[in-house]
């Protein structure tokens, strides 16, 4: 370490001696151009080496106390300060020079003949040397503010990511942990932000034994603002769902609350339905949602076509309710944008087909597996740059009808009164 800092040193030292022996290289080249021959060389090394470590020296050690660069006495002290640093400075070296030379006569009479040349060099030096130091202090402090600029910034940043993680582990809060599921049907949701956070929301609510209320909605907008507003619709759905009230009424009511509270240029699409185990109907309201889609057990493909406007638009929007019955091996899809719209390198997006098509080819999968590669085949397809919230819920009606439940079920209740007996 000591070695390092001796070196460091030396180098601080070198490296100005180098500008000197410029200054006296010119010094000479000036003098040898203009008269035709060159001053002493020794002389000429001597007020070189002299002037610019004395001006250096003193510049760099003595400010104007008290007194700011934006002032106007800035400028004419530190003129002042180098007037007495020249006045000392040149005096000194005259007199090393008049010693090593052995001029004779007086002192007095050396300087007085010989202070003009070297003085004049030295200011223009100390300025040059003062306007170098007050730049290089401007930048320096330009860079400080700058370093505590970026400082303050990045740890704003740290603290909106951390805020930003917190939202989504309550956004993720809201969302069902587990679906509540019907005899005779499998329900599945995903849901993949484009961000931390987003405006997609599904939820599954349990209406009663049979029933079920099945919401998919999608907030304009993404980020932190679409995600509050989410929070609201999904507080909004679950206030007014109800074994008793039909989507109709669940839709109008969350329109009213939106077109009272929601700003310009604000809306949402919404579609939900209340599923009936006992009847297999699914009773609904689309409200500007995209058309779900229905594939068949003998895989014709429908799209469940009545709809509604926009929530938060038309404050005396009147909706209305469709039904569709499911029958075993039905499957229905309901999906936000941001799965039909992912788009690849080359400009094209997913597209329905596609979803169709995936949904078609799956084989004998799990209602989780078909969920996770519906999901897969769209971030794959767009390289996992999804630019909206993708969000996903599948409805599959089982192909076990009640009427064939029953034999198995009575033979399931004799082996447990046969087990009954035998332990008795």
């Amino acid at each position: 370490m000591k070695t390092t800092s001796i070196l460091r040193s030396l180098l601080r030292f070198l490296r100005p001696q180098l500008l000197y022996l410029a200054i006296a290289a010119g010094v000479y080249a000036i003098f040898w151009a203009a008269t035709g021959q060159g001053p002493s060389l020794s002389t000429t090394l001597i007020y070189s080496f002299l002037l610019g470590n004395l001006t250096t020296l003193v510049m760099e050690q003595m400010r104007s106390p008290g007194v700011a660069r934006e002032s106007s006495w800035y400028w004419p002290l530190n003129l002042a300060l180098l007037l007495a640093v020249t006045l000392v400075a040149v005096t000194f070296s005259t007199l090393v020079v008049f010693l090593v030379s052995g001029t004779p006569g007086s002192f007095k009479q050396f300087l007085s003949s010989g202070w003009k040349f070297p003085t004049v060099a030295n200011l223009i030096f100390g300025m040059a040397f003062f306007i170098h130091q007050a730049t290089r202090c401007r930048l320096e402090e330009r860079n400080r503010q700058l370093q505590r600029t970026i400082e303050q910034e990045t740890a704003e940043r740290e603290l909106d990511a951390a805020e930003l993680k917190q939202a989504r582990e309550i956004q993720q809060g809201l969302l069902p942990k587990e679906l509540p599921q019907l005899t005779e049907f499998q329900i599945a949701g995903a849901w993949e932000p484009a961000r931390l956070v987003g405006g997609d929301y599904y939820d599954v609510i349990r209406l009663g034994k049979d029933k079920l209320g099945i919401c998919i909605a999608d907030v304009v907008g993404k980020g932190i603002s679409a995600a509050l507003l989410m929070a609201n619709v999904q507080a909004s759905v679950r206030g007014f769902a109800s074994e008793t009230a039909s989507p109709s009424y669940v839709c109008s009511r969350i329109n009213s609350v939106l077109c009272e509270n929601l700003a310009s240029g604000k809306f949402v699409t919404l579609f939900y339905g209340v599923l009936d185990a006992s009847s297999r109907i699914l009773q609904y309201t689309n409200a500007g949602h995209l058309r779900p889609i229905l594939i068949e057990h003998d895989g014709t493909v429908k799209h469940l076509e009545n709809g509604g406007a926009l929530l938060g638009v038309f404050p005396d929007w009147k909706y209305e309710d469709s039904k569709v019955e499911l029958r075993p091996g039905d499957m229905l899809m309901l999906f936000t944008d941001g799965i039909t719209e992912a788009m690849d390198l080359n400009g094209e997006e997913f597209g329905e087909e596609r979803l169709i098509e995936v949904a078609r080819n799956t084989g004998e999968q799990s209602i989780e597996d078909l969920k996770i590669q519906l999901l897969g085949s769209a971030q794959e397809f767009c390289d996992f740059r999804m630019r909206d919230d993708a969000t996903l819920v599948l409805i599959a009606a089982s192909c076990v009808s009640p009427e064939q439940r029953k034999p198995a079920l009575t033979d399931f209740q004799n082996r447990v009164t046969e087990l009954a007996g035998v332990r008795a």
